[in-house]
């Protein structure tokens, strides 16, 4: 499907509730929204984050982290479980015009993008489909069925927002502490692979770039 001019615009670490919960109430992304919107262009935005657990609605309570764990925990209006955002991640958020594409169409799209991207490093993952009444199985996938991307939309007004978080090299002692994406246990990181493989783990910068590119995202300006 693609977008004829999806600009790419690089952020630094920018913490969650400032980035996306704010959609609705800071002026900056709002602003991007509504820009988008009046047919001002689509964007994909990459950044990080500090240290956070996200969850949708349909999230159980139980799969959340105590607050012993001492991670900022916060409620968002997107689809998708109980997601960690941190250092060593690269996250997309695509702010873009999808009137004409279904929402399945959308993450079927970042998916693939993801999949390529990761193929470009070296990496071989999959998509997987959803079985009917099964756990979402949205994202990417390694070949021995280990999560490395999540990916987590939402569509108002014929514009998506939120997007994707590809584990780079996350604290992975993290995910010791919930239930991501609704399934234990089924995380991984590049790092991790590339141990296993015996390869070094690409760097943050190429690791942005790679999805940027298959997803045809060109730098803004």
């Amino acid at each position: 499907m693609g977008f004829a001019a999806l600009a790419r615009v690089d952020l630094g670490e920018v913490p969650y509730v400032e980035a996306v919960e704010a959609v609705e109430a800071v002026e900056a992304m709002s602003g991007w929204a509504d820009e988008c919107r009046a047919g001002g262009g689509d964007r994909l935005f990459l950044l990080s984050h500090p240290p956070v657990v996200t969850y949708g609605k349909r999230t159980d309570p139980a799969d959340l982290p105590t607050p012993s764990a001492g991670l900022q925990v916060v409620a968002v209006d997107r689809g998708g479980q109980a997601t960690y955002h941190g250092p060593g991640q690269v996250v997309g958020y695509l702010v873009a015009n999808v009137r004409e594409r279904g929402p399945a169409d959308v993450v079927r799209w970042v998916e693939h993008g993801i999949v390529d991207a990761l193929g470009a490093l070296g990496f071989t993952a999959r998509r997987r489909d959803t079985e009917p009444g099964g756990p979402s199985l949205v994202g990417v996938w390694t070949a021995d069925d280990l999560k490395v991307a999540s990916i987590g939309m939402r569509i108002r007004g014929g514009v998506s927002t939120h997007g994707f978080a590809v584990d780079v090299d996350p604290d992975m002692a993290v995910y010791d502490h919930f239930v991501a994406c609704g399934m234990d246990g089924s995380m991984t990181s590049l790092r991790r692979i590339a141990e296993r493989e015996g390869r070094l783990v690409p760097a943050e910068g190429e690791v942005r770039d790679a999805p940027a590119d298959a997803l045809g995202a060109r730098p803004n300006g």
